[in-house]
């Protein structure tokens, strides 16, 4: 079958010829039509205990292959296989039913990208017109974040991130009320406390390091930071004061069940059908992988889809 092929550890993937999956107790195999791509994914490509050649593990949606129901899966697949391919193979508990008025793309952006907006956003119990910040908020994630918050009554919500050009899309979309350019320096500092309205209550930090630091700064008392990604770095050098009188949580958005994540992502599904969320997206198909890779790397503002077939 045709797939998106990592052929050893470092190596870029390239389109090729791997092996299909066959059938076996407690999995499900899936024809796949879409699949996704996220920073999770390039992350842990080269983790170790990955076995190569393999396919992108990826999410996706497809159709069983014994009775051709259409259906959403995270990067889940068994090994070696993945999203990335004519055909996978993925344990019962992660193959979810995809309602006909759903669309791949949507299924899609709103499975691990959304889970990670919403579990922390729901854990931080934002109140009817608190500031909100959300760091790196120009990917999907990020993005969808925005679009949550304002569901959950925050009153002023601020995106902030290094890439102006995206910048200035959230806010003339009316995702974000103020966004903020991050330098890196003790500037960011005195722009995030400009804009924050006498006080962050809230803090959505997809990237922790620096920024972490710098939007802890422009918080109040009783302010809630909830912490879920490390692009800017997994070591912060804090001084306690900061914290003082408010509350810094770590949160892993996908250790849960596959039932309780089931659950999550149906509610999603009908947020988007009363009010639908405005995502951005970044089309390929597999034989342009290699390209759809180095833009994930650089980190793009829009989620990756691609044709499976």
């Amino acid at each position: 079958m045709k797939a998106a092929v990592l052929a050893e550890r470092g190596a870029l993937p390239l389109p090729g010829e791997f092996h299909e999956p066959t059938a076996q107790p407690g999995s499900v195999l899936i024809d796949v039509d879409t699949a996704g791509l996220g920073g999770w994914d390039t992350l842990g490509a080269y983790r170790l205990g990955v076995q190569y050649p393999c396919v992108i593990r990826g999410e996706g949606v497809g159709r069983r292959v014994a009775d051709g129901h259409r259906v959403y899966f995270g990067e889940r697949s068994v090994a070696p296989f993945g999203a990335w391919a004519e055909r996978t193979i993925v344990p019962t508990d992660e193959v979810w039913e995809v309602p006909d008025d759903v669309d791949d793309k949507t299924a899609i952006s709103l499975g691990i990208a959304a889970t990670g907006a919403i579990v922390p956003l729901q854990q931080a119990n934002i109140k009817s017109g608190e500031n909100v910040l959300i760091l790196g908020a120009t990917g999907t994630l990020g993005r969808i974040a925005l679009q949550l918050a304002r569901r959950f009554g925050a009153g002023h919500i601020v995106g902030a991130s290094r890439s102006e050009s995206a910048l200035a899309s959230l806010k003339q979309q009316g995702l974000a009320d103020e966004v903020v350019a991050l330098e890196g320096g003790a500037d960011d500092v005195t722009a995030l406390k400009a804009v924050s309205r006498d006080g962050f209550d809230v803090v959505l930090d997809l990237v922790c390091g620096q920024p972490l630091l710098n939007a802890l700064k422009a918080t109040r008392w009783q302010a809630r930071i909830m912490t879920i990604g490390t692009g800017a770095g997994r070591q912060i050098n804090l001084d306690v004061a900061d914290l003082l009188f408010r509350t810094l949580s770590v949160v892993g958005t996908g250790q849960r069940s596959p039932q309780d994540r089931q659950a999550i992502w149906r509610g999603l599904l009908d947020m988007n059908r009363q009010q639908k969320f405005e995502i951005e997206y970044a089309d390929y198909s597999l034989p342009g992988v290699t390209e759809a890779w180095a833009e994930q790397l650089k980190g793009p503002h829009a989620k990756i889809t691609a044709a499976m077939r």
